[in-house]
């Protein structure tokens, strides 16, 4: 069965600058299906969530596996499959129905297939219990459940002692996850299935994805499990290898601080086996983001096994730094001709950006004596609905000296603090609600007549 899968995953979603976490390699190789024949059945979930294109994608997945399976083991044949294999169909929603039982004929499992609609809730307890009666536990054929689904358990007896039940009967467990509409959960699926369950289950965000994912598994169960494995992993320039594991199959050589070479002489060429490598990996960058672990990871074996691993990500926060909320507007060229002093033009729509509140406000000093500078200090703050105060701004201004005859009233116009939306004291924008303020000024004189023993000269500035 070649490589049925091969899976690469990192153990921490976010990490400071200079954090670590472990990235995990792992595979899994079993004998080729021509000297192995091997009943599978693909297990369906057609739950209500389903429905448009997840449904559309995994019709065109698992009809990719099974022209795959019939191609490698009867390449004369355009319907039967060959070898002493067998493919069936279980479906699932509310309850399971058993669409096609274990059988050589394309024509009836690809029609299967076809007929499934979404609509229902997701009972994979009886989804399990209905796959696992296809099969003749006498019979010397290897034993394949692939289950497909969506969505978490909405309905029926809790699956995990049944997954249990099949897996004590020698029945090997595959896993395709989707994330739909209503989640999925990844503890739980890795439960159910075959272990090591990093080469057993494989999530996907993606509907598209699942075409891929199926045709990939069976174009590794008709090759032989691999022999002369290497494994070239290269890291981005971001990132550094600390350390690894010795890994219980083959061996590893570190290249550089970002690239290492595993080497496995075979895996699964008569039974079938997984293989684990688990790297501590330091992030050496300066800058914070979304940043793909790897740069590249190359496979090859002597059997041609096509492997494709995931491409983790994680975040980086580095903290600090420039910050830039917007990008700078895409300039508009155009063009004033000669001894033109009018023209039209049109700038096209202008999406709105910066949400948030501007506050403006006047100030007025009273009595404000001639030839002194006045020092004005404003504070603005917010106040939540328990009375408790933010502060969301201070300015401070020098008024200049007047040179009228007596003590004036200086207007001191267009005093601004911007308010963005997440300031909100409970964190939370909520655009364009009451927001309550307070605002505190302090004034003096700058300037004064006064002397400190005689020994200061008075200094105004006009």
């Amino acid at each position: 069965m070649g490589i049925t899968s091969a899976n690469k995953f990192v153990n921490a979603r976010q990490i400071d600058c200079d954090g670590s976490f472990l990235l995990s390699i792992a595979i899994t190789g079993a004998p080729d299906i021509n000297s192995n024949p091997t009943d599978i059945v693909l297990v369906l979930d057609r739950s209500g969530s389903m429905s448009g294109t997840p449904m559309a994608n995994l019709k065109l997945g698992a009809d990719a596996f099974i022209g795959i399976i019939q191609q490698a083991t009867n390449p004369n044949s355009s319907d039967e499959i060959g070898g002493g294999s067998r493919i069936g169909i279980v479906s699932f929603a509310d309850t399971a129905t058993k669409d096609v039982p274990l059988s050589t004929s394309t024509t009836a499992l690809k029609a299967a297939v076809n007929g499934l609609t979404a609509d229902g809730s997701t009972n994979h307890a009886d989804a399990f219990t209905k796959a696992m009666e296809e099969f003749d536990l006498s019979s010397t054929n290897a034993k394949v459940i692939l289950m497909f689904t969506d969505g978490k358990t909405t309905a029926g007896a809790p699956p995990l002692p049944v997954a249990q039940a099949a897996k004590a009967a020698g029945i090997t467990i595959y896993i395709i996850g989707l994330i739909g509409s209503d989640g999925i959960d990844v503890p739980a699926l890795e439960s159910w299935a075959s272990l090591p369950s990093a080469t057993h289950v494989a999530i996907t965000p993606d509907a598209a994805e699942l075409e891929r994912l199926f045709q990939l598994m069976a174009a590794n169960i008709t090759k032989p499990g691999p022999t002369n494995i290497s494994i070239d992993e290269i890291l981005n320039p971001d990132f550094r290898i600390l350390s690894f594991a010795a890994p219980a199959k083959g061996s590893v050589q570190m290249l550089s601080n970002q690239r290492l070479l595993w080497t496995i002489p075979s895996l699964g060429t008569t039974q079938a086996e997984s293989a684990l490598l688990e790297i501590t990996v330091q992030h050496i960058g300066s800058s914070s983001g979304l940043k793909e672990v790897n740069q590249e990871i190359l496979y090859h074996d002597r059997e041609g096994n096509v492997v494709s691993f995931p491409e983790p990500t994680i975040m980086v926060d580095c903290g600090g730094g420039p910050v830039y909320p917007e990008p700078c507007p895409e300039p508009q060229s155009f063009i004033v001709p000669n001894c033109s002093d009018y023209i039209e033009f049109s700038a096209d729509d202008l999406p709105l950006a910066g949400q948030g509140r501007i506050v403006e406000m006047d100030v007025t000093v009273r009595n404000v004596c001639p030839n002194t500078r006045v020092a004005l200090g404003v504070v603005l703050t917010e106040v939540d609905e328990s009375g408790t105060e933010y502060h969301r701004g201070t300015k401070t201004y020098t008024l200049p000296a007047h040179s009228g005859t007596g003590c004036q009233d200086v207007l001191v116009r267009c005093i601004r603090f911007v308010l963005p939306e997440d300031l909100y004291p409970d964190g939370e924008p909520r655009m364009c609600s009451q927001r309550n303020l307070n605002v505190r000024t302090i004034a003096h004189a700058i300037d004064s007549q006064y002397r400190c023993c005689g020994t200061l000269d008075a200094v105004v500035t006009r």
